[in-house]
């Protein structure tokens, strides 16, 4: 089949990347996005969004009529769906992980509303021949109910759960494997899994991603391909849940967990992750619940790694609360008003400006709720702080919160902090979570 439109819905950190590799090979995109502010920023030929290289890929996709944004759905060739698939009823950063009054487990449950919203839009504009392909990262099933949401909306057509090989529409799922800083390389250079809901539905998903992608298409059915995703970021949760817990048990044995490391992995079979303030971004920090939402009897360990890291965050908390008391006995004549505390870092990974899911975000704001002197945050990589980050938190440069600052808290491993300022933030009372300072603080909790 000829795809000579293919439209994207959802324009963020996935889907305006992939809209603009589309747009870059001369195929026509239209994408489309809830946020009228989004759809502006595009079709001026900039991004709202921080991802190396993506602006100059957009404005020259955009100036040579390649790509367009607008918020409602318009005929295609092929639908990219790339929407967001949060928890029901959790708010951001936060897990109602424990036990029910009932005393049974308790783990977030995935969000379908806004996939299931992105299909009924696009079910009007539908026509036979069309591909729809689901590239969220969904709990096992999903693709399933977006050809059922699909069905209802558009009975005068068929779809492959009731008609296979023979069906008007052809649905897969594709779920994204890149790397935040890396996406544009990684969106071309790796290989894509390819979960069609039946083998014509895995044909036409194939030929579609080969305009651009130079690693092999795999290809599977829609629930492997499904869980394939899930699999490899949980696979890394429990990694990093490993060096996590094991941060935490150097620090209560008063052994250096980053010169531990170091040591362990000259073993030519072991290779241990670095440790962290917590596990964020919206895969990671989410896919391995949508294994336990499925099957919490079975996902145990799943499950277990996804409470250490989430337990990170109220450790480091607890470490910035030893800080303090540490200053105000060495210094008898201040109070905790006289303290100020500097956060490096909101992102959830280093060289980006992603606040979603992040654990250096939360810390901050806890922070700057419970300390009663200035709290300061710095994040060289966005331009004003979220609505929620409340009122005694104030966006400052490197200069200014090293300057000002009593305790530094490194959150993040910012290229910017690696390279500058390095002796007076060390100069200060240190809680470093990343390791960067590890051998230059004389206060390094």
């Amino acid at each position: 089949m000829q795809f000579n439109t293919i439209s994207v819905i959802g324009l963020g950190y996935i889907g305006l990347p992939t809209a603009a590799v589309f747009a870059s090979r001369k195929i026509k995109v239209v994408g489309v996005d809830v946020n009228q502010h989004a759809v502006d920023t595009i079709n001026r030929g900039e991004i709202h969004i921080v991802e190396p290289d993506l602006d100059m890929v957009v404005h020259a996709a955009v100036t040579e009529g390649y790509l367009r944004a607008t918020t409602i759905p318009e005929a295609a060739d092929a639908f990219l769906i790339a929407v967001p698939t949060p928890f029901k009823e959790c708010p951001a950063g936060t897990h109602p992980v424990g036990a029910s009054p009932a005393g049974e487990p308790r783990h977030p449950e995935p969000d379908l509303s806004y996939i299931e919203a992105a299909a009924r839009a696009i079910a009007p504009v539908l026509k036979p021949g069309n591909l729809v392909i689901l590239e969220s990262t969904s709990p096992v099933g999903a693709t399933e109910k977006v050809a059922d949401w699909l069905a209802e909306a558009r009975p005068d057509l068929t779809f492959p759960q009731t008609h296979g090989e023979v069906s008007d529409i052809r649905i897969a799922h594709c779920p994204e494997r890149v790397l935040p800083g890396h996406v544009l390389r990684e969106l071309v250079q790796n290989d894509r899994v390819v979960g069609g809901m039946t083998a014509k539905c895995s044909e036409q998903a194939c030929a579609l991603y080969k305009s651009f992608v130079q690693g092999e298409c795999v290809v599977t059915n829609a629930r492997t391909a499904e869980m394939a995703k899930l699999t490899e970021n949980s696979f890394r949760d429990v990694n990093i849940a490993f060096a996590n817990e094991l941060s935490m048990i150097c620090d209560k044995l008063d052994i250096n967990v980053w010169e531990l490391i170091r040591l362990a992995n000259r073993h030519p079979r072991v290779n241990i992750l670095q440790p962290g303030p917590g596990v964020g971004g919206h895969c990671i920090a989410v896919d391995p619940w949508f294994i336990v939402s499925k099957t919490p009897e079975e996902a145990r360990l799943i499950r277990t790694a996804r409470e250490v890291n989430d337990s990170k965050p109220e450790w480091v908390i607890n470490k910035v609360k030893l800080a303090v008391a540490e200053y105000l006995q060495e210094n008898p004549d201040k109070t905790a008003r006289d303290v100020t505390i500097a956060c490096y870092g909101l992102a959830f990974k280093a060289d980006i400006d992603d606040l979603r899911e992040s654990p250096a975000l939360a810390i901050t704001q806890r922070i700057a709720a419970q300390h009663p002197g200035s709290v300061l945050a710095v994040e060289p990589n966005i331009k004003e702080l979220p609505l929620t980050a409340g009122k005694n938190l104030s966006l400052e440069t490197i200069a200014n919160a090293t300057e000002r600052a009593v305790i530094a808290v490194l959150l993040v491993d910012h290229k910017l902090f690696k390279e500058g300022g390095v002796q007076k933030i060390a100069e200060k009372y240190v809680i470093d979570t990343r390791g960067l300072y590890n051998d230059l603080t004389h206060k390094n909790w």
